[in-house]
């Protein structure tokens, strides 16, 4: 079996570095992006099998993580997207719930948590 492929899109070094570890130690191949115009590079390039994004970039203004979703959606209108904020207004969570995001959790989350989560969506075939 191949292993599942993520995107994790997040300007903090050290929740990337985090949980991109604890990904590939249980199985999965993980690529990182710290921007928007970097996750969007890794998003027209590579096929993936789930994206987690947060919600607001260093260095934009807004909901940046919306963009990337938008811009993966376009791609693969399937993709199971796991949405993390610390930031999130009830205008920007609708909105991400209208564009069909899986999973919306605040930050920060039990890396076991999250783990479950993303196990759930890839093997039970969670897809919007």
């Amino acid at each position: 079996m191949t292993q599942p492929r993520i995107l994790i899109v997040d300007d903090e070094q050290a929740i990337l570095f985090a949980l991109s570890r604890y990904l590939q130690k249980r199985g999965y191949r993980t690529w990182c992006a710290r921007e928007e115009e970097e996750a969007a590079a890794l998003i027209l390039h590579e096929d993936f099998d789930l994206l987690i994004a947060d919600l607001r970039l260093t260095g934009v203004q807004g909901a940046e993580g919306l963009e990337v979703i938008k811009l993966a959606r376009h791609k693969a209108p399937t993709l199971p997207v796991i949405l993390l904020t610390a930031f999130g207004t009830a205008p920007v969570m609708a909105e991400a719930r209208n564009m069909g995001v899986n999973l919306l959790l605040a930050k920060p989350q039990p890396l076991d948590f999250l783990a479950d989560q993303i196990h759930s969506m890839l093997e039970g075939g969670a897809r919007a």
